[in-house]
């Protein structure tokens, strides 16, 4: 018997949804209102796009894995995508600089979210099974008992309905499955928001001759200081550019001119990516963007679930960009479907709510270390922290101020903060003792460079901070 399914939103999690399902069904269908373009460039359904991003590597593997016979990494590589592990960083966290250890691992992938998401959709859309539709879903078809498709409406505002034995609903933070739940009489969905406020303001530049291989350099906000949150990150991406975000919660946001941009950089805590852009080339106008609340939805504490139906993405939670979840979550959620398909098939009763429930696993990860650190920060809305919040506070920032001296223990806070291992690992026995022991190294007064770093930090430096 044919099976198929309809996928709604031709983003990354769309795509790698239409890929895990073409695997198992005859026939998927991709739902997307916005023309795809045959490169990459910017979307209008992806404003969020212009702004830094990472693929961390439990993100990276999920990807390679559900699109099989295409190195997803290898062709963002070719494309001029750069490569870099976390631990070798330029990073000043709320507890001082992070040394760098020089080995190869917890590598970060680094790309415009243009080149990434149309790799993905190049190699996706060649899938065998796999149609793109360009319409807007309107709604989902069927009851609280069972999903049978979607209502669609073309460019020219004509209805139809499409059927399905699965629908998938991928269409990012506007989603509107909350809504059509409660319509269906389904009204117990959870939801949760933890907003700082936060606005993020990007722009390019053109790596300067000599500084090629000057590494993704960080200056993070201090959620435990009682002060606005800034931030700067200058992330290399293909091209020879740098992609420069910064970010400032409530009242300390990032001013959209060009001048005030590179003033707040070098305003920081320390004014190392101000220096560094100061005498860069830009090569575009300063962008701005106010989504960056955290917010989640939690479809698995439903009392019920409509069989034939399942969110993913961006449409279950979203996260404060700073953290880099976001693509990585979607990827991991989307293998939790696959892993299921695998194992019993769409047509298997309760099917829709077991993938509902395992796509819950790595949101809640990254869930909660995203909302552990904005809560902190001044103004913010949502929930306060708990008592428990304190307790956990005062032990992460132990542990990351021994983490700035110990390569132990800095990669296994990696192997958490990228999804690669439960949050458990961090009370491990041996890393409580190293813990609680303390630093093992004198703090760093300043930026771990070399001296080639140093020279070209000199030489760009146009604001007069150098230090």
């Amino acid at each position: 018997m044919s099976r198929s399914a309809i996928v709604i939103g031709g983003g990354l999690a769309g795509m790698l949804a239409a890929s895990a399902l073409s695997q198992s069904l005859d026939q998927v269908t991709i739902l997307e209102r916005d023309t795809l373009a045959d490169a990459p460039q910017p979307r209008k359904g992806l404003p969020q796009g212009h702004h830094a991003h990472v693929l961390l590597p439990s993100g990276r593997d999920a990807i390679e894995a559900l699109i099989p016979g295409v190195s997803i990494r290898e062709r963002l590589l070719a494309a001029g995508a750069r490569e870099a592990s976390l631990t070798s960083l330029i990073t000043l966290g709320p507890e001082g600089w992070f040394r760098r250890w020089g080995h190869h691992d917890h590598l970060l992938l680094t790309a415009s979210r243009d080149l990434l998401d149309w790799t993905v959709c190049d190699a996706v859309l060649g899938t065998p099974g796999v149609n793109l539709h360009t319409a807007q879903a309107v709604a989902p078809l069927g009851n609280a008992e069972r999903v049978t498709g979607v209502r669609i409406s073309a460019a020219d505002g004509e209805e139809a309905e499409l059927s399905a034995d699965l629908v998938i609903d991928a269409s990012g933070r506007g989603s509107r499955a909350v809504h059509w739940l409660g319509e269906v009489g389904i009204r117990d969905v959870p939801e949760s928001i933890v907003d700082s406020g936060l606005v993020y303001a990007s722009r390019l530049y053109r790596v300067p001759e000599g500084a090629e291989t000057f590494p993704l350099t960080q200056v993070t906000a201090n959620p435990f200081a009682s002060e606005l949150g800034r931030s700067a990150n200058l992330v290399p991406i293909e091209g020879n550019r740098w992609l420069v975000s910064l970010g400032g919660t409530r009242g300390g946001e990032p001013p959209a001119d060009a001048e005030g941009f590179v003033r707040f950089a070098l305003g920081l805590r320390h004014p190392i990516v101000g220096q560094l852009i100061s005498g860069a080339e830009p090569l575009s106008e300063v962008t701005r963007t106010r989504s960056t609340r955290n917010g989640r939805r939690y479809f698995e504490k439903a009392a019920t679930w409509p069989e034939g139906f399942v969110v993913l993405g961006d449409a279950v939670a979203t996260y404060n960009p700073v953290y880099g979840h976001g693509m990585s979550v979607a990827a991991l959620g989307t293998q939790a479907l696959h892993r299921e398909l695998q194992q019993s098939g769409v047509a298997t009763p309760g099917f829709a709510r077991r993938v509902q429930r395992a796509v819950a696993k790595p949101v809640g990860a990254a869930w909660a270390m995203s909302t552990s650190q904005d809560r902190w920060f001044p103004g913010v809305q949502g929930s306060a922290p708990t008592v428990a919040d304190r307790v956990l506070s005062r032990y992460t920032r132990r542990m990351t101020r021994v983490a700035t001296s110990s390569y132990r223990v800095s990669a296994a806070m990696c192997d958490v903060t990228t999804l690669q291992e439960d949050a458990i690992r961090l009370v491990h026995p041996s890393l409580l003792l190293a813990t609680l022991a303390g630093p093992v190294m004198p703090a760093l007064s300043g930026p771990p460079l070399t001296a080639d770093e140093h020279a070209m930090l000199h030489a760009l430096d146009r604001g007069g901070n150098d230090r």
